[in-house]
């Protein structure tokens, strides 16, 4: 029997509303209320009207509503699957490359990604926002590393502050001389555009217009072919937003079944480089588990050349096989 599709005029936080919404089935609830106990449930009415809740793979659904499969833990899964807390100097502070910080203002968001490599560190009964003493402390940290380019904020999602707070936030951070760029990681737009309001603008200090970049997660059962991928990054160029980094999934507890292979992801992003320009393409990176940071993890397309049939021994110091969009093999320099 089909679900009732109901669109909520609030977000829904708990497993009765989305069964009440038609967004979950009633004999799913003991396992999602098992879920809700432990992982944060927010769906925006914006991101509830995306779901077809005729369509049981709903790739929007499949984002955002909970699973029983979220209580089953796999070995290497870790709360802190990315090493933030090896590299947090000071509380709201990640500090894991030179000229940039991840500074946490709020444990909050508008809507709870089912595979955020957060998800015990944020939502209900968390901390939700620094205190402050820690707050200031943050700063201290900032003004006394020069070396510090960029701040990023994120959390949480700091859009889910007051435009009075987030105002007050982007005045201390512009008087502080060598940080030069500041950058928000945010689901607002998308999940809760509403509060993109004009108050909202005035306090990011927007005089021409604010650059966005996509991080998008390579998620099975959403993204994961390439039509989709395809789909996604070119309407992403057409909304003026840049394709920055396509994740593999993070090692976060109950996102297994979210996962893909590192080889599918590179089968993925070999066709989606002969399927379109340059400005679609994402960097396919992995957070390395333990706090080392990104690596790229993509196809490689050049590899030293020895010899092929017909060509004696090459220098492998000055030949190489560079493979097109094709798959055919190429050598550089070209034959003589």
């Amino acid at each position: 029997m089909s679900r009732i599709h109901l669109k909520p005029v609030a977000t829904l936080r708990e497993p009765t509303e989305l069964v009440a919404h038609g967004l979950a089935s009633a004999a799913d609830l003991p396992d999602l209320e098992k879920v809700a106990a432990r992982y944060a449930v927010a769906v925006t009415p914006d991101i509830a009207a995306l779901i077809d809740p005729g369509d049981p793979d709903d790739p929007i659904a499949r984002q955002f509503i909970p699973s029983a499969e979220e209580l089953v833990a796999r070995p290497g899964e870790n709360a802190d699957p990315i090493g933030d807390h090896a590299h947090s100097p000071v509380a709201g502070i990640v500090h894991r490359y030179p000229d940039r910080v991840l500074f946490k203002l709020v444990h909050v968001c508008a809507v709870y990604c089912r595979f955020c490599f957060r998800r015990e560190m944020v939502g209900p009964g968390k901390a939700t926002a620094l205190s402050p003493d820690a707050y200031n402390g943050a700063l201290d940290y900032i003004r006394a590393h020069s070396e510090i380019w960029e701040v990023i904020l994120t959390g949480g999602d700091p859009l889910m502050l007051s435009p009075r707070r987030l105002g007050e936030i982007m005045a201390d951070l512009a008087a502080i001389d060598h940080v030069r760029i500041i950058r928000i990681h945010t689901r607002v737009p998308v999940a809760d555009p509403a509060r993109i309001s004009a108050e909202m603008v005035a306090a990011l200090g927007i005089d021409a217009g604010i650059p966005m970049v996509s991080q998008s997660v390579l998620l099975r059962g959403v993204n994961d072919n390439v039509a989709a991928l395809e789909a996604l990054m070119r309407a992403f160029v057409e909304c003026r937003i840049k394709p920055y980094y396509l994740h593999h999934g993070d090692l976060a507890p109950g996102t297994a079944h979210l996962r893909t292979t590192l080889e599918h992801g590179q089968q993925l992003m070999r066709a989606l480089r002969g399927r379109v320009s340059g400005l679609c393409q994402p960097d396919y990176v992995l957070d390395i588990p333990g706090g080392y940071g990104k690596a790229p993890v993509g196809p490689s397309y050049l590899s030293q050349a020895s010899s092929l049939p017909g060509e004696g021994e090459l220098d492998p110091e000055t030949r190489y096989r560079v493979v097109d969009y094709c798959g055919d093999v190429h050598l550089y320099p070209p034959k003589p």
